[in-house]
């Protein structure tokens, strides 16, 4: 789990994202947004869910976010799933567009927050999970809570 840093306020995350795959690599981008995107973002209304990241002509665009309309804006509302550019420094890029060419390796955007007042995005460097993987993390953390609750049991008696 990333740390947490002086400043952050958290807008939402892709719980879903270390799930499905092994992230190698995150890197920390600004978002180019317009203006009643903001004041969404503030709610809480994002979903990262089902989004992607992909290098089209040495910038970086953000894919399927969905960022629900403000409650009090007028007819200048921002679209809901529109394209959103992502800044980064150009040797940043290069090194993405490296990244994503490679088989199974994939940009998934994890989590968005605050840092002194602007909007940032992390992106992850993921290769996907087999279904095998999966059921392995699912017991490897089963096991680890069990012997947590074992160890509070014993600590309990002693």
């Amino acid at each position: 789990m990333a740390k947490k840093e002086a400043g952050e306020k958290p807008i939402c995350q892709n719980k879903r994202a270390r799930i499905n795959y092994f992230i190698e690599e995150t890197y920390e981008a600004g978002i180019a947004l317009v203006g009643t995107e903001v004041k969404a973002l503030r709610d809480g209304r994002a979903n990262l869910k089902d989004s992607h990241a992909a290098v089209k002509n040495e910038e970086v665009f953000l894919y399927d976010l969905h960022i629900s309309p403000y409650s009090h804006g007028n007819r200048e509302n921002h679209e809901p799933l529109r394209i959103r550019k992502l800044l980064m420094h150009k040797r940043e890029i290069r090194r993405l567009y490296g990244k994503s060419q490679e088989r199974g390796l994939a940009l998934i955007p994890l989590r968005m927050y605050f840092r002194n007042g602007k909007v940032k995005v992390e992106i992850g460097v993921g290769r996907g999970k087999k279904l095998y993987d999966k059921r392995e993390d699912i017991k490897l953390k089963e096991d680890r809570r069990a012997m947590d609750r074992g160890m509070r049991e014993k600590n309990r008696e002693g």
